[in-house]
């Protein structure tokens, strides 16, 4: 299906580009229907930032599905450029960035706000992949830090659903049994016994997050949880002309005092980001032995480029709250567990990535599938984020292997996700020293300590 075709054992074809592998379909990688079908419902979680454009930058619908196009395009870049996560939005710090916007009057001057920040975030991850600082900090921190941040970013992620006022709280029946659902076709491992023995179970097992994701759609539905779509037959009709309006360069560009104000949220929005990088890494190190048929190349400066890149596009024309983040944690562990199963179920990591990407951005202009699962947003945005919470509390629970790590881990982790991205780094960062570190004020020495790796 595609016109080059790897050798066992080595990296999928691509055409070089600098830091960059270029990868098309049907040229590098072959079309995966399984990845298609997802994407046909998966889609619509990036239409759920429509709400928070009309409501913290001003934006009209027509306008606000512009700026989602716009970062439809840049869903496809990691997979063309040669990075093999699924990306999604920096999620985690949505509503760090939403209490920064409130701030600021909808319209220009939120806009000109949401623009510095992202400028911001772009010039980060550019810097760190310029220099290479970015591989340098993946193997610089410290594991009990790595797995705090990442558990600390589950947990967040968990409880910002089943808090109070939360969305499970307010439609909790079919959230409740869509999770479930989810959690068992991914991670069971009766589950996984089942795909092993029994062709059923295992065409059920290519669709990933999507079975659990319709039956939840299915029951709210039934039970009156969320209203009966009304379908539109025609072709979405996003506002491009008069999306020139609401763009910094019609608006103004932000002062110095608004890129100082914008600096904090930044950064905390790249230490969200940073665990997320992590947690791709771990996902693909995972898979990576499982699949002598293909080398993964993740290289984290790539992954840095091609993120700032987005960044920088959505910075200038389409300054979104969502910020541009290097995965979509519950696709990429859905298309990883296929991926496991060998070439004949997927035949590269860039093809399950590629294919669903081009997908979901083809599918924000079919009017009748935006329509029909508009009224249930909250359930595709809430599976995936609590899918998101486990993945990072089964892959930050393995970065910490002794119990001092644990200990700091797990101290990390609540100070992030009650106080923040910044307080958890910080504490983190102090407990490493005065607990963990041999040598406090000298370099580490390698060696073991007596009941370190004990349970």
């Amino acid at each position: 299906m595609q016109l080059y075709h790897r050798q066992h054992g080595a990296e999928q074809p691509y055409w070089s580009a600098g830091p960059f592998k270029i990868r098309l379909p049907f040229i590098h990688y072959r079309w995966e229907i399984p990845e298609m079908v997802q994407a046909l419902i998966m889609f619509v979680v990036s239409v759920g930032m429509i709400p928070l454009l009309e409501q913290y930058l001003g934006l009209p619908y027509d306008v606000a599905l512009a700026y989602v196009i716009v970062c439809g395009i840049g869903f496809m870049l990691p997979a063309l450029l040669g990075v093999p996560l699924v990306p999604g939005w920096i999620t985690p710090a949505i509503p760090v960035v939403v209490l920064f916007l409130g701030d600021f009057e909808p319209g220009a001057e939120a806009i000109q706000a949401m623009f510095a920040l992202q400028f911001l975030v772009f010039l980060i991850f550019a810097v760190l992949g310029v220099t290479g600082l970015g591989s340098a900090l993946v193997r610089l921190v410290p594991n009990s830090l790595k797995a705090g941040i990442i558990i600390g970013v589950g947990v967040a992620a968990i409880m910002g659903e089943i808090e109070e006022g939360g969305r499970l709280a307010e439609t909790p029946i079919s959230i409740t049994i869509g999770s479930l659902v989810s959690a068992f076709l991914l991670f069971s491992i009766a589950f996984k016994s089942w795909v092993e023995k029994n062709a059923i179970a295992r065409f059920i097992a290519n669709y990933g997050i999507v079975p659990g994701m319709v039956i939840a759609i299915a029951v709210g539905w039934l039970i009156g949880e969320y209203d009966v779509p009304s379908i539109e037959w025609t072709i979405t009709s996003p506002a491009f002309g008069e999306m020139w309006h609401y763009l910094p360069f019609t608006v103004g560009f932000p002062g110095p005092d608004i890129f100082m104000l914008a600096i904090p949220t930044a950064l905390v929005a790249y230490v969200i980001a940073f665990g997320d990088i992590v947690v791709g890494r771990s996902l693909m190190a995972r898979i990576d032995h499982m699949r002598p048929d293909e080398q993964i190349d993740y290289n984290m400066d790539r992954v840095h480029h091609v993120t700032a890149i987005r960044n920088g596009i959505h910075a200038f024309f389409a300054p979104y709250p969502g910020l541009a983040g290097p995965i979509w944690t519950a696709v990429t562990a859905t298309i990883a567990e296929r991926y496991k199963n060998g070439r004949e179920a997927m035949e590269s990591i860039y093809s399950g990535g590629g294919t669903f990407w081009i997908t979901g951005f083809l599918a924000l202009f079919l009017m009748p599938l935006v329509s029909l699962f508009q009224p249930v947003l909250p359930i595709a945005l809430s599976l995936t984020l609590i899918l998101t919470g486990y993945i990072c509390l089964m892959v930050g629970l393995e970065q910490a292997t002794s119990t001092v790590e644990r200990g700091v881990a797990g101290t990390t982790a609540v100070v992030l996700a009650v106080y923040g991205a910044a307080w958890g780094l910080a504490v983190g960062a102090l407990l490493y020293l005065l607990i963990e570190k041999r040598n406090l004020f000298g370099r580490e020495r390698k060696a073991e300590v007596p009941g370190e790796n004990e349970n």
